[in-house]
């Protein structure tokens, strides 16, 4: 092929698009715009999706929502689609849990899973703020970013992807829960990890 100046023909890598903001609905404001960081837990939560490789071209997706006070991960879901359950459901959870009071924010991208009927109710049945970042604007959603760089570098992926679906969520909870959020130390809360600074903020607080 070379000698005869032929070239393969190579099909252009296939990348998941996580957010699709042409739905056509209203969207929200960015209510974090310029705001300080939150002084206590439950004030603001950030939401994002990211996707994650399988064996065999395929592709799982990863929602994650985060406390911006201590960086801890109050909900996340895995799911071989990109559904509004994806988002919602994982929420749900964690604001039961967590017994969140109302007025406080949650904010994402403008993914149409966001704007959902059924998401749309659970913010309004727990009276809760929605924000959204501004269009084609990354920065808005730092927090989310930073959050899926060192996941995607710690966990040292295998190269093709994870086995299955339940091998890369049995991965995802030993490295969530079993590590990001209860041992691994942040610079920026006083070198203690997630659970150990809202821990010591409720302390002080009695």
């Amino acid at each position: 092929m070379r000698r005869e100046g032929l070239r393969a023909i190579q099909p252009p890598k296939f990348i998941p698009r996580t957010t699709d903001s042409g739905h056509g609905k209203r969207v929200s404001p960015n209510l974090l715009l310029n705001q300080p960081k939150p002084s206590k837990p439950n004030t603001a939560w950030v939401s994002d999706i990211t996707y994650m490789p399988l064996k065999g071209g395929k592709w799982a997706y990863l929602c994650v929502w985060m406390d911006l006070f201590s960086r801890q991960v109050v909900g996340w879901q895995l799911a071989d689609n990109m559904q509004e359950t994806l988002v919602r459901e994982p929420l749900e959870s964690a604001l039961l849990r967590r017994k969140v009071k109302p007025g406080m924010i949650v904010h994402s991208d403008r993914g149409g899973q966001y704007l959902s009927h059924k998401m749309k109710k659970l913010l309004k049945t727990f009276k809760l703020k929605q924000s959204m970042s501004r269009a084609d604007d990354p920065y808005d959603n730092a927090w989310a970013e930073s959050f899926w760089s060192r996941l995607k570098a710690e966990l040292n992926m295998p190269k093709g992807g994870y086995e299955s679906l339940e091998k890369l969520k049995t991965v995802l909870f030993e490295y969530i829960d079993g590590y990001y959020n209860t041992r691994r130390l942040h610079s920026s809360l006083n070198y203690l990890n997630p659970a150990a600074f809202e821990a010591e903020y409720y302390r002080q607080t009695g």
